[in-house]
C-alpha cells in the first residue's frame, strides 16, 4: 500500500507537477479531482513533473462526490484527512497509517468547509504565523510538509 495524496480542483499546473514530483518520491498515490484549472497534458505540470512521471500512480475522478465514493467503495476502513488552515488539530498530532489518504483544496479556496466539518476531527493543519495577513502556504509546499511527516512517522520505507 502507498501513501494516498488527493488534490481537490488544483488549479495550478506547476503545483500539480511538483506535487507529482514528491508523491513519486515517496511511492504515494495521486489523485485529482475534477475540474482541475489545466490539462494534464499542459506543459507546465509536465515540466514541473520533469522526467519522474514514471514513478507515479495518478487516478483521475470526475468531481468530489466521484472521489468520495471510490474511496468508501475501494477503503472503507482508511483514514481521510483534511488538510486544511481552518482545523484545529497540527499534522504532527495524528498518526499516519500506511495507505491513508490526505487531502489538499484547491489554490484559492482549500477545502470545501461542509467537507472539512463533516468530520472534523481529522481536518488538520500546519502552524504557521500568527497573523491574519498570512493566509496560508503554497500548494506544493504543504503537500510536501504533510507527506514527509507521514513518511517519517512510517519509517521512510522504501526510502534511502
Amino acid at each position: 500500500m502507498a501513501l494516498n495524496i488527493v488534490l481537490v480542483e488544483p488549479e495550478i499546473p506547476a503545483n500539480t507537477g511538483n506535487i507529482a514530483r514528491t508523491c513519486g518520491s515517496v511511492g504515494a498515490r495521486l489523485h485529482l479531482v475534477k475540474p482541475l484549472g489545466f490539462s494534464i497534458d499542459d506543459k507546465h505540470v509536465k515540466r514541473a513533473g520533469l522526467d519522474y512521471w514514471h514513478f507515479v500512480d495518478i487516478t483521475v475522478h470526475e468531481g468530489l462526490a466521484a472521489f468520495l465514493e471510490y474511496k468508501k467503495l475501494n477503503f472503507p476502513d482508511i483514514a481521510m484527512y483534511y488538510c486544511t488552515t481552518k482545523a484545529a488539530k497540527r499534522h504532527t498530532d495524528v498518526t499516519f497509517h500506511d495507505g491513508d489518504f490526505l487531502l489538499f483544496g484547491k489554490e484559492t479556496k482549500g477545502l470545501p468547509e461542509a467537507l472539512i466539518f463533516s468530520d472534523y476531527a481529522n481536518a488538520i493543519r500546519i502552524p504557521m504565523l500568527d497573523d491574519p495577513e498570512f493566509r496560508s502556504l503554497n500548494l506544493s509546499n504543504s503537500v510536501a510538509v504533510v507527506i514527509y511527516e507521514a513518511m517519517r512517522q512510517l519509517g521512510f520505507p522504501m526510502m534511502r
